[in-house]
């Protein structure tokens, strides 16, 4: 449901917006990883982090991706590690897993809205599908610190990026 949502929210705001929005959802979703362990370890010291709370929290991070995507394995990773998971390499295969259903929600969305430009379109697919598991093949190899702080790396990189850019 947040997939479709969010890809909603995308064709009806203007593009302007979009562009307003992305340094700050970026900004937003790499603090929350790279704080995530402190943060978990403030709520869950204060509060109960129930299952509905992650449900709902993860139908908002749905909501985001649908709408923009980047940096959505970054805010989900954030979710777990709130949500009490350790295991960096375990916390990947779910994050795939959920971002792929949400983006193809959001996909078929595009798709009946004919909002879809195939060439590119395609090449990105081919693109992520090779990428995403020659990805998780190197990440299973390596040391999760390592994983842990080349994803901070590259969340620091995107939002510094669309900071500097002019929309």
């Amino acid at each position: 449901m947040g997939g479709f949502v969010g890809a909603m929210l995308l064709l009806w705001t203007p593009e302007t917006t979009f562009a307003h929005l992305i340094p700050w959802l970026l900004l937003g979703a790499t603090l929350l990883f790279a704080g995530g362990r402190h943060v978990a370890n403030a709520v869950r010291s204060r509060v109960h982090v129930s299952t509905t709370a992650i449900f709902i929290g993860q139908f908002f991070i749905a909501i985001y991706g649908g709408y923009f995507g980047g940096g959505i394995g970054i805010l989900m990773l954030g979710m777990m590690t709130v949500a009490g998971f350790t295991d960096v390499n375990q916390m990947n295969g779910i994050k795939t897993l959920l971002s792929g259903c949400l983006n193809a929600v959001a996909v078929i969305t595009f798709i009946f809205a004919q909002k879809i430009v195939w060439a590119p379109a395609a090449l990105m697919a081919v693109a992520a599908i090779v990428g995403g598991y020659a990805g998780g093949a190197i990440a299973r190899r390596v040391e999760p610190s390592r994983v842990r702080a080349l994803v901070i790396a590259i969340g620091v990189a995107m939002t510094a990026y669309f900071f500097l850019r002019k929309p």
